[in-house]
C-alpha cells in the first residue's frame, strides 16, 4: 500500500483498539490514531474504515471521520477563522484550521472573510496549506470538452467581461455576463455547459444548456437580467427573435410571454426601445 494520502480520505485497517481510540494500519507511515470521538460505533480490529487523514498540533499523522469541506487538490472557498504573525488559518470543517501563510495570500486575508484557495502539502514543511495564488495550480493541459457538455463550476472571480469560473476542479472558464440569468457570486458551485472551448484551450460557459424552454423560470431569469442591467434592457417585442434567442437561448414567443408576465406583476414597465424595472418592483 505504501504511504499514506495526507490531507485526504484513506481506507484502512483498524489494527488495535486502546482507550482513548484506535489504530489504524499506515503501512509504511506507521500506525495512526483514530481518537476515540471519532470512531464508528461497533467496529472492531479488522474493519476497514474510511477516513480522512491529516496533521495534529504537534504535527503528528492524525485521522478523523468528520468530512472536511475539501481536501488536497481541491480548490474551495473558505472563512478566515483566525489571523497571526505568519499567516492566516481557514476553518475547513476539522478541529485544525488550514494555514495559508503570507506569501501564499494576494490580498492580506482578514478574519470573517471568505477567500477561494487551492489545498495542498507543502513540499519544505510536508504540512497541508492553502494558497490564494489561484493560477499557480490551475491545469494548463488542453482541455478535451464537447460543446454542451455539463461540467461543474466553482464561481472564481468577477471581471469586466463577467465571471472567471473554475472548471471540474482544473480549468479555467469564462461566463459572458450575457449569459448569466441569475444571481452568481464568488465561491458558488454550480452545473454549467461548455460553450465553446477556443483554439487557445480558453473555455467559454453558459448556465442553460442551449434550447431549453422555461416561460416561468424565464420569466423570473429575466427580471433578474434586467436589474443585473441597471434596470434596463433594450429589447421589447419588436425585437428580432435571432437576437432574442442568442441572448437568452429561448424562443420570442416565451420572451414574449415572459415580458407579459413581469409587466402584469408591475415589475417592469414597456418602452418605446426596450423594458425598464419598475422601482416598486425591486426586491432589494
Amino acid at each position: 500500500m505504501g504511504h499514506i494520502r495526507l490531507g485526504r480520505y484513506n481506507q484502512l485497517e483498524i489494527v488495535k483498539e486502546v482507550d482513548f481510540g484506535v489504530y489504524l494500519d499506515g503501512d509504511e507511515d506507521g500506525e495512526i490514531l483514530l481518537p476515540k470521538r471519532y470512531v464508528p460505533q461497533g467496529c472492531q480490529v479488522g474493519d476497514i474504515l474510511n477516513v480522512f487523514i491529516y496533521l495534529d498540533m504537534e504535527e503528528r499523522l492524525v485521522a478523523t471521520t468528520i468530512e472536511p469541506y475539501a481536501q488536497v487538490g481541491d480548490f474551495a472557498y473558505l472563512q478566515v477563522a483566525w489571523v497571526n504573525q505568519y499567516g492566516a488559518f481557514l476553518d475547513w470543517g476539522l478541529m485544525k484550521d488550514l494555514f495559508v501563510p503570507f506569501r501564499e495570500q494576494k490580498e492580506k486575508m482578514v478574519k470573517g472573510k471568505s477567500y477561494l484557495v487551492y489545498i495542498y502539502i507543502d513540499d519544505e514543511s510536508f504540512r497541508i496549506m492553502a494558497s490564494a495564488k489561484i493560477e499557480h495550480f490551475l491545469s494548463d493541459e488542453f482541455p478535451e470538452y464537447q460543446n454542451d457538455e455539463c461540467v461543474d463550476i466553482l464561481v472564481w472571480k468577477r471581471t469586466d467581461l463577467g465571471f472567471k469560473v473554475i472548471v471540474d476542479n482544473q480549468y479555467s472558464g469564462l461566463i459572458y455576463k450575457s449569459d448569466i440569468f441569475q444571481p452568481i457570486s464568488v465561491g458558488m458551485s454550480l452545473k454549467a455547459y461548455i460553450k465553446q472551448v477556443r483554439e487557445d484551450g480558453k473555455i467559454d460557459l453558459t448556465l442553460q444548456k442551449s434550447g431549453m424552454e422555461k416561460v416561468a423560470n424565464f420569466s423570473q431569469d429575466l427580471y433578474q437580467y434586467v436589474k443585473m442591467n441597471q434596470g434596463f434592457v433594450s429589447m421589447n417585442d419588436k425585437t428580432d427573435a435571432e437576437l432574442i434567442y442568442k441572448t437568452f437561448g429561448v424562443s420570442k414567443k416565451t420572451f414574449k410571454k415572459a415580458v407579459g408576465d413581469l409587466y402584469k406583476k408591475r415589475l417592469i414597465k414597456i418602452e418605446p426601445n426596450g423594458l425598464r424595472l419598475l422601482d416598486n418592483g425591486d426586491e432589494e
